[in-house]
């Protein structure tokens, strides 16, 4: 399952966005740390294909994949150095696959902000700071153990050891100069990832403003702007009233962009029981992805039987596919493709 860590400083509209995305009551009040554990919400993907499919099979139910929101407290300046219960709230953000950093730009007298003034760009270097400053210590503490270990080492591996503490030192130096490690090189962000540094995580950023009012040009690469409040009051609408309102689908936009960030896609099961969306990563070969259903999928795979979705709908079933040449046989190291239904043998 996928997990997004919802972050960003107090009163910016996290937990309103949380309740819109899951709608699951959460306290909102206005002032800092309304939140303190964090709130847990699990949400289905939205995936039209499912209904089509489900509809083709008649099938009992529909499953589709599952994202898992956590809104974690307001972080403040100094939250590194335990600041608003800080070490608490960061020890939440290691915990999950993605950030989703909201960013406040709308003005309302009657909110607070804790640094006085809304600004978005301070806001987003505040938590980028504090976020490097508490991978800075991680790493700090890290290069001693991985010293010892090369000490302890035998000749042959003492040269890997040694090539590993050469990089960590690399990530620390560039850590204080402000450089996070999503912008480092591979092997560094390999590295960093290995450790769990909360910079080395994908950042996406939702900007709470007026869409008509904000230009994204002043933002970082996977930034959109979405009015929360909007979109709380918009969360029970259907798609064709959104569309008609010329609303925009946050929950739809938040998740395709984690996808992306996190190179994951779906493929598909569907049958008389149930038609169901599996999450895997991209690049993925038929006996790996077998390994999302059940682990045996995987090591006792044998074959699958794979044809595109929309090609199933287009010919209405399974039989009419075998027929025409539509339904493939794959072997173990067939790359699943994003839409796939297939059907494993093992």
């Amino acid at each position: 399952m996928v997990k997004i860590g919802i972050v960003g400083m107090p009163n910016v509209g996290k937990s309103t966005l949380f309740q819109a995305l899951t709608q699951k009551v959460v306290d909102t009040s206005n002032y800092p740390f309304a939140t303190i554990e964090p709130n847990v919400g699990v949400v289905a993907v939205p995936d039209p294909r499912l209904n089509e499919l489900a509809q083709l099979s008649q099938s009992e139910r529909i499953v589709p994949a599952i994202v898992e929101f956590v809104d974690i407290a307001g972080l403040v300046k100094g939250a590194s150095e335990g600041e608003g219960l800080g070490n608490q709230f960061l020890q939440h953000i290691r915990e999950v696959d993605a950030i989703l950093e909201v960013v406040r730009a709308f003005e309302k007298s009657d909110v607070t902000h804790v640094e006085g003034t809304v600004h978005p760009k301070r806001d987003m270097e505040i938590i980028l700071t504090e976020l490097a400053l508490k991978d800075l210590d991680t790493v700090t503490r890290h290069i001693p153990k991985v010293e010892k270990e090369a000490r302890s080492a035998n000749k042959d591996a003492q040269e890997k050891i040694n090539e590993e503490v050469a990089t960590f030192v690399s990530i620390k130096n560039k850590l204080e100069r402000g450089v996070p490690a999503h912008d480092m090189d591979e092997t560094e962000r390999l590295e960093a990832a290995g450790i769990n540094l909360l910079t080395a995580k994908p950042f996406m950023y939702l900007i709470n403003g007026d869409p008509k009012k904000t230009d994204l040009a002043d933002f970082p690469p996977n930034s959109f702007v979405l009015d929360i409040k909007e979109e709380l009051d918009a969360s029970n609408m259907s798609a064709a009233e959104r569309q008609e309102l010329d609303i925009q689908n946050g929950l739809e936009m938040i998740i395709k962009t984690g996808y992306k960030m996190l190179g994951l896609i779906s493929f598909l099961t569907t049958g008389e029981k149930e038609t169901r969306a599996w999450t895997i990563k991209k690049g993925s070969t038929a006996k790996q992805a077998g390994a999302a259903i059940h682990t045996d999928f995987e090591t006792k795979f044998i074959k699958a039987s794979v044809i595109f979705w929309e090609d199933l709908v287009r010919v209405g079933s399974l039989a009419k596919a075998r027929d025409l040449g539509l339904l493939r046989t794959e072997g173990k190291e067939y790359i699943v493709k994003d839409g796939d239904v297939m059907e494993f043998k093992i």
